[in-house]
């Protein structure tokens, strides 16, 4: 007689849901629901399953869209103390190196080492500026919502199940779930990340905190997460200071801080993190914080002494060695940069970016044999357009570093071809057209360079020199200006300056 063993399917489910193979397990729970449809264990189960799908931490500062920018509602000091908003660039303490060594995002902060949301954009003061800034990392589009991208996630509801939404939002009694502990969080978790219905999701806090007697720290988190995504910080920003008052807790301070991000208040978020820092002393994440908080307020110094007691605490974090990396190219320090790239390489990190910077490294510090090698393995690794564009830019710098002008001009040529917005690239041609006596193709490129790029010095002030020296002299001032405006410590731009009102004052 054979005996058939067979697996509880609940268990099975719940098997699959801890290997995260989460739509086998939804499947099962699907099975399990259509056989006994008030099987709360495999309800709740199919729920997080689905949320699982789809989940997005939202720990991580996001991206502020068009939307969010243009329209804020919350004023700020227009003339905002030195080194007291993330908004206003410029207003840092020093410590960084100057936009003659260090290149600049459109909104003025030095170009970090690490790719995060916020590190390319900044704060644009126009809506044509705000429209023209690339925002993410993968495109050149900028994200024209916050909101938006949620109810795009959201849709995924649709695709799990076919024949309609696995929970009717509309009919749920939220009120009875409030009051069951094990089902009402869950559910939670699934309207606010799977459904992304913000409103139902807030209202089932609301009362599930009522029902807790407002003593439970998880649901003010999530209330506080509700308030954040409709855009009312200060009542988000209570909510969590209140969870914090129950329970102390990592992530609350994490969402916190960046409440105060938000509201463009940096010091009261630096002070947040060192308090999380007292209760959790070492914690790699507000270590992160704060460094990453410096590094957007141009104090680039002590953002590299926090990613350094971040590297104490975890030494594989590869946001910290990156950012490390970068600060020491830029301050003259290739050969130390290079350690860096390279623990990289060693922990696995293979890119195109990594192979780019490994080359630039090898460059300047005198290892020729291995630049050019790893600008072929960074252009074997691109994935898109913009960075065959850059990795060809800075092939173009390698063929300009050894006197190679023709290759030069075909590396800025082909980076153009790539990506027709390299204002740089725009730059650095002009300067060859010129050399080459070609005036009026200089000037084009300048022109083009300065309308891509307002916030670089280099066109504006190439082009008032060349203007100066064909006898334009009210172009020259022009530019000159734009120049200062954009680095006002530069000592080239401030002497065509004095020259030129000197020769104004004697007309």
């Amino acid at each position: 007689m054979e005996v058939t063993l067979s697996i509880d399917p609940l268990f099975l489910a719940w098997s699959y849901f801890r290997r995260r193979k989460f739509q086998k397990c939804s499947d099962i729970c699907t099975k399990v629901l259509e056989d006994s449809p008030y099987d709360q264990a495999a309800w709740s189960l199919k729920t997080r399953a689905l949320t699982e799908m789809v989940y997005i931490d939202e720990v991580e500062v996001d991206q502020e869209g068009i939307a969010e920018i243009m329209l804020d509602e919350s004023s700020i000091a227009q003339v905002a103390r030195p080194g007291t908003s993330l908004r206003l660039p410029g207003t840092s303490q020093g410590g960084g190196p100057s936009p003659a060594v260090r290149p600049m995002t459109q909104s003025g902060r030095p170009i970090t080492g690490f790719v995060r949301p916020s590190t390319q954009s900044g704060r644009p003061g126009t809506m044509e500026q705000a429209i023209k800034t690339p925002r993410t990392a993968n495109t050149a589009r900028p994200v024209t919502s916050a909101s938006g991208r949620f109810v795009r996630l959201g849709t995924a509801s649709m695709l799990t199940n076919p024949e309609g939404p696995f929970i009717n939002l509309s009919r749920l009694n939220l009120a009875k779930y409030a009051q069951k502990p094990n089902l009402s969080k869950t559910l939670f978790e699934y309207i606010f990340h799977h459904e992304n219905d913000v409103k139902n999701a807030l209202d089932l806090a609301a009362l599930a905190t009522e029902h807790a007697q407002f003593k439970d720290w998880w649901w003010k988190v999530q209330l506080g997460k509700c308030y954040y995504r409709l855009g009312l910080y200060r009542e988000s920003e209570k909510q969590f200071r209140s969870a914090l008052n129950h329970q102390e807790f990592v992530d609350t301070y994490l969402y916190l801080a960046k409440v105060y991000q938000r509201l463009d208040q940096p010091i009261t978020a630096l002070n947040l993190f060192k308090q999380g820092l007292d209760h959790f002393p070492g914690e790699v994440t507000l270590l992160t914080g704060i460094a990453r908080i410096h590094e957007e307020m141009n104090n680039i110094t002590s953002a590299t002494e926090y990613y350094k007691d971040v590297l104490k605490q975890d030494n594989t974090h590869v946001e910290a060695i990156a950012c490390i990396g970068s600060n020491h190219f830029y301050t003259d320090q290739p050969e130390i940069a290079l350690r860096f790239y390279r623990r990289l390489l060693q922990m696995g990190v293979y890119n195109c970016q990594l192979y780019n910077n490994l080359g630039l490294c090898c460059f300047y510090a005198q290892q020729y044999d291995m630049t050019l090698s790893s600008f072929e393995r960074a252009l074997a690794l691109v994935s898109s357009d913009e960075e065959q564009a850059d990795v060809w830019y800075n092939l173009g710098h390698v063929a300009v570093g050894i006197g190679d002008l023709p290759l030069a001009y075909q590396c800025f040529k082909l980076a153009l071809a790539f990506n027709n917005d390299h204002a740089e690239a725009y730059n650095n041609l002009a300067v060859l057209e010129l050399r080459k006596g070609r005036i009026e193709q200089a000037k084009a490129f300048l022109q083009t360079a300065a309308s891509l790029a307002p916030h670089m010095y280099e066109p504006h002030f190439n082009f008032a020199i060349l203007s100066d020296k064909v006898g334009d002299l009210q172009s020259s001032y022009m530019a000159a200006q734009k120049s200062e405006d954009a680095f006002p410590e530069h000592v080239d731009t401030q002497q065509i300056l004095k020259n030129l009102r000197h020769h104004f004052a004697v007309l």
